[in-house]
């Protein structure tokens, strides 16, 4: 793991610029039948009363915006998430919930199912016959693991070979049993599916793909919890004109990305998506003008987002509603991580793991370089929106990035705010 300090020709970006994005574009029926604000309004009832929710804080980073040349720069700090430290417990578990409700309407009709009914176990004969699967490089995994713990159900969790020790043990603490695939991420989703099959078992994932659609779209439907808070706790006087999203499959920067068009129409802010450049799908799809897998080999300190092959849900939101594609190098990454557990350059240190800072990773790396900065528009009165959709959820891979645990960067977090 590299540890010396990151010059911008280090970090040096790949940007596309989408020909299909179209701000005057109405959000309409083909894009609210995948996310919408009528579910959304389900989501946040549900979500909202489990216990242990409260909203994740959106901090101002002034230092960093002086940095990047910018006015204003938000980072939407996930770290604290419930217990699971992501944002991904916003998704995983719902989808799980929603899942076990419809089966046990199914086999006990007529009686409506409510969250309080599976926590409690009222149709335990039900749902510990059932049991739900999916594939990750560990956040996603950890959160259907907690939802099939909580809600009262099996869970088996696939993770490629390259998924850590940490994240492993993270996800068998709530339960699940791990199989680890001897592959990528892709061909965990891949087993994954053809073992639910074999079993009848149901795969709760947050990629989609032909004929596997409704429950991608809870998972995405979930993630919106965040961005309506987001957009909840900006200043009332001042809205993003950039969003900066770090990529995966697309479901993240999907909901995002939905979730604003629809909510603010033609004001959206400018939509950048952004990715390594060893696992560049959504790059190479916006390139292409339709779903193609990466050319990378997806070996990337940014784990959660090594992901080869597009959702094709997230990719109909994407492909009109992203402006730009960006790719960086790993360092942008480990520079971002480090830059925030410093705390120089937003007045209080930030615990922010590899994948979650890919955002801020890309704004930095872009505003680096005069080009790309010119391309995306970042001009001095520019205004960015990040979302930081995880802390240490490896301490040991954190510790050896940052040089210092999570729980002494934490620390320094609560004296800085003391002083």
């Amino acid at each position: 793991m590299p540890h010396h300090a990151v010059s911008p020709s280090s970090c040096l970006p790949r940007h596309f610029s989408n020909p299909h994005a179209d701000h005057e574009r109405v959000y309409g029926p083909s894009e609210r039948a995948i996310l919408s604000r009528a579910a959304f309004e389900e989501a946040m009832a549900e979500i909202g009363a489990w216990p242990g929710y409260a909203p994740t804080p959106l901090r101002s980073l002034p230092g960093l915006a002086r940095e990047a040349g910018i006015d204003r720069l938000w980072y939407k700090d996930e770290s604290a998430r419930f217990a699971l430290g992501s944002f991904k417990a916003l998704g995983g578990a719902y989808a799980v919930l929603r899942l076990l409700a419809r089966e046990v309407t199914a086999r006990v009709p007529g009686v409506p199912v409510t969250a309080l009914d599976l926590v409690v176990g009222r149709y335990a004969k039900v749902t510990r016959t059932l049991t739900v699967t999916t594939a990750t490089d560990g956040n996603h995994g950890r959160s259907v693991a907690w939802g099939a713990q909580v809600f009262g159900c099996n869970c088996v969790v696939y993770v490629p070979a390259a998924c850590t020790p940490g994240r492993r043990d993270a996800i068998e603490a709530y339960g699940a049993r791990v199989v680890v695939v001897d592959g990528s991420y892709d061909d965990a989703v891949r087993r994954a599916a053809a073992d639910a099959a074999e079993h009848g078992w149901f795969v709760v994932s947050d990629t989609s793909y032909t004929g596997y659609m409704d429950v991608p779209r809870d998972v995405m439907q979930g993630y919106t919890m965040m961005v309506e808070e987001a957009i909840s706790q900006l200043p009332a006087s001042e809205r993003p004109t950039h969003v900066f999203v770090q990529g995966g499959v697309g479901a993240l920067p999907a909901a995002v990305c939905g979730h604003l068009w629809e909510s603010w129409g033609r004001q959206r802010p400018r939509f950048v998506v952004v990715e390594p450049h060893s696992a560049d799908c959504l790059y190479q799809s916006a390139v292409a003008g339709r779903p193609v897998r990466s050319e990378g080999d997806l070996d990337t300190v940014m784990a959660g987002l090594a992901c080869g092959e597009v959702s094709l849900l997230a990719w109909a939101i994407l492909e009109r509603g992203a402006d730009d594609f960006l790719t960086i190098p790993d360092e942008g990454a480990i520079a971002a991580m480090r830059k925030l557990a410093e705390g120089k350059h937003g007045g209080r240190p930030v615990v922010a793991g590899e994948s979650g800072v890919a955002g801020l990773a890309g704004l930095l790396c872009a505003a680096a370089h005069e080009e790309t900065r010119l391309a995306l528009g970042l001009v001095p009165d520019a205004r960015v929106l990040v979302f930081g959709t995880e802390g240490a959820t490896d301490p040991e891979v954190y510790e050896r990035i940052v040089g210092r645990t999570p729980e002494a960067v934490a620390e320094g977090l609560v004296s800085a705010a003391g002083r």
